[in-house]
């Protein structure tokens, strides 16, 4: 009796114990059910009342859209690289700065704007506004580019900015000359019509920001440290519109940068005794080094996806993706996990799961049959937001965990801050605002950069940093991103002039509309 009276309460318990489950699961199920189809973050301040003001419109005739274009190629045509910290182009700078002064006579000639030279070679507007207790903010752009070989392929010489089925090819069409042009034409054409802004703002044109900033956006930092300047909020180069690139993703997308990765360079390097190669050890400097980097490459930065403001661009395109991508995206506090183990699959998307890892120098030897006693391996860290430099250093160590190798940071810095994106960040909802009104059909989301821009060394002196420009991407334009054929389509670039005129102008409100209370969210 006691048997099967013990057997019916483990019979009923487990009854209940599956009821439970299946109750659970099925609660999970409607709750993820109802919020796929009612979650949308991207609702915005689109249903608020935005203050009115005064809005210059921008028509150009024929004639101006040849002479912007033709202002453009001739800025694409003076090859601006930088090579070291300490190699630059200083004669094509000194070419671009004349260049600058004889397309834009209005601007260096306004009694409205105030113009310095800083650094030698970049270039700090300062605009001011009619309303002096409005916090002014800073459009960022770099003159500098990479390096270019038309030996590596190029359709067009990269420097010839060559018209070719409607794009303009060009080493800096796509970073980041279309930016430094398009903010001063848009500055230009705004003068041009009596523009006077409530909002002051400034603008800074770095020239060496391919090589770090050191020279031109760090010491306009410094400069305007010293003046008590604080800004609301800095615009720089970064992410862009992405078109037929978010794979599921119903329509283009426009992604604004809120942080970056940070980053980290560290020398791995063994030494031994060297030796003949007709009589080698069991393990040499070059195998040991060998196994320490293969230890790295099998054994990746733990997975963060979720953990970062990466999640914030997935929720806020999820009402644009189709089933089942739509309840995956507006359910992440469910499937994170599921979600990151799909992304780390592919190198492009593998960067927004963790700090990724890339080996990217390995040197050792000098004679076919001399046993080196030295070998050294540089690897290049793109630091997750929710990790710091330090934490990647302790993982690398105790990842290679070998006495006789030898870890160093060459250099690193960690992520950047995350700037705020909700209903009351004026930077974001402003660039946003602006977006939407050229692009009604485009869905706005925060996004993080992997690579760096100047914008890094403003961090002291503001809050908030985006990371845009209305740069259109469709498959196998970022691989145009320091790579052969660089280009931009003449369209793109007259809508990136549009994009500031407008950026320029929407930054002259007071304060945004009071938050919508969406019923969006459960």
């Amino acid at each position: 009796m006691t048997g099967h009276s013990s057997q019916r309460e483990l019979f009923r318990f487990l009854k209940v114990l599956l009821l439970s489950v299946i109750i659970s699961i099925t609660l999970l199920f409607l709750v993820a059910t109802v919020r796929t189809f009612t979650f949308d973050v991207d609702a915005g301040l689109q249903l608020g009342k935005w203050e009115n003001t005064t809005a210059i419109s921008l028509h150009l005739s024929p004639q101006q859209r040849k002479n912007l274009l033709a202002n453009f190629k001739a800025a694409i045509q003076i090859p601006t690289v930088s090579f070291t910290e300490t190699n630059v182009n200083r004669s094509a700078l000194r070419e671009f700065d004349a260049l600058l002064r004889k397309i834009f006579p209005k601007i260096f000639s306004s009694s409205l704007v105030q113009h310095e030279m800083v650094g030698n070679y970049s270039h700090l507007f300062t605009i001011p506004g009619s309303e002096a207790d409005l916090e002014p903010y800073m459009l960022l752009a770099h003159i500098d580019v990479v390096p270019a070989d038309e030996a590596d392929g190029w359709d067009a010489p990269p420097f010839s900015a060559q018209e070719l089925n409607g794009f303009i090819y060009g080493r800096g069409t796509i970073d980041n000359k279309q930016s430094v042009m398009g903010i001063l034409q848009a500055l230009d054409y705004l003068l041009e019509r009596g523009y006077t802004p409530r909002r002051s703002f400034f603008i800074g044109l770095g020239h060496d920001e391919e090589v770090n900033g050191l020279h031109g956006a760090a010491n306009i930092v410094k400069l305007l440290k010293s003046r008590g300047v604080k800004l609301q909020y800095v615009l720089d180069e970064g992410l862009a519109v992405l078109d037929g690139i978010i794979s599921g993703l119903d329509g283009p997308a426009a992604l604004i940068g809120i942080s970056e990765k940070g980053q980290a360079t560290v020398k791995l390097s063994v030494s031994s005794a060297p030796g003949h190669s007709s009589m080698p050890p069991r393990e040499s400097s070059i195998g040991i080094l060998a196994s320490a980097v293969k230890r790295l490459e099998e054994n990746p930065m733990p997975r963060l996806f979720g953990y970062g403001p990466e999640r914030g661009t997935f929720e806020h395109l999820a009402h644009k993706f189709g089933l089942p991508l739509r309840f995956i995206m507006s359910n992440l506090w469910l499937f994170s996990p599921l979600l990151s183990r799909v992304l780390e699959r592919k190198p492009d998307t593998n960067a927004f799961v963790r700090t990724t890892t890339a080996v990217t120098m390995f040197n050792s030897g000098v004679k076919i049959n001399i046993i080196p006693s030295y070998a050294e391996a540089f690897v290049n860290f793109r630091i997750h937001s929710a990790q710091t430099l330090q934490e990647v250093l302790e993982l690398v160590k105790s990842t290679v965990s070998d006495e006789r190798v030898k870890v160093e940071l060459v250099d690193g810095f960690d992520p950047l801050p995350i700037s705020s994106y909700d209903e009351q960040a004026f930077g974001f909802q402003i660039i946003k605002k602006t977006v939407q009104s050229m692009f009604p059909r485009l869905a706005v989301a925060p996004g993080v950069c992997v690579g760096n821009t100047d914008s890094r060394h403003y961090k002291d002196i503001t809050q908030d940093i985006y990371r845009f420009a209305p740069s259109w991407f469709k498959p196998g334009d970022p691989q145009r991103f320091h790579g052969v054929n660089e280009r931009i389509s003449i369209q793109n670039y007259e809508e990136i002039v549009l994009f500031y005129f407008q950026l320029i102008q929407n930054n002259d409100i007071r304060k945004l509309p009071p938050p919508h209370n969406s019923q969006h969210e459960l």
